[in-house]
């Protein structure tokens, strides 16, 4: 874990990987929980049976949207900022889900400083690089341009 004293020295840190999560196991019973949250039903995350029937993957995968809500506890594991009270997602600029992430797969996260910019009050507001990746494969998951907004 990375640990920052204040705003400026995450500012600081513009251009530079943060680091890389420990992998984190994509479970069926994650995938199914994910389904009842967002009320996404859909066979092939859902049903074992049908998708090893007739996906391309032989078998259920992981929502997009659930390895990307994997952010925040990946983005807790790489760094800490000492300073702050609170932090908010703000948004994303670009996601893309570039490969399927099958049940009991492990993903872990890349993650770099891409831009800060400081907001009102004692603010600053950070877009990170975030790179989703699965064990033991070349293609990432998921890339993503995540946005949040720290305050002192």
């Amino acid at each position: 874990m990375v640990i920052f004293k204040d705003l400026l020295a995450l500012k600081d840190s513009i251009g530079t990987t943060i680091g890389t999560t420990s992998f984190t196991t994509v479970t069926q019973a994650m995938i199914n929980d994910f389904a009842k949250a967002t009320y996404d039903f859909q066979w092939i995350h859902v049903d074992e049976a049908m998708a090893k029937k007739y996906s391309p993957f032989q078998q259920t995968v992981a929502h997009g949207f659930l390895t990307l809500s994997l952010a925040p506890k990946f983005m807790a594991e790489l760094f800490k900022v000492e300073s702050v009270k609170m932090g908010l997602n703000y948004g994303a600029n670009k996601i893309r889900f570039t490969t399927a992430v099958p049940a009991g797969s492990k993903v872990s996260m890349k993650a770099s400083v891409l831009e800060a910019e400081e907001v009102q009050p004692k603010g600053l507001k950070v877009t990170m690089n975030c790179i989703f990746e699965i064990e033991g494969q070349e293609k990432p998951a998921c890339v993503a341009e995540l946005i949040s907004v720290f305050y002192e």
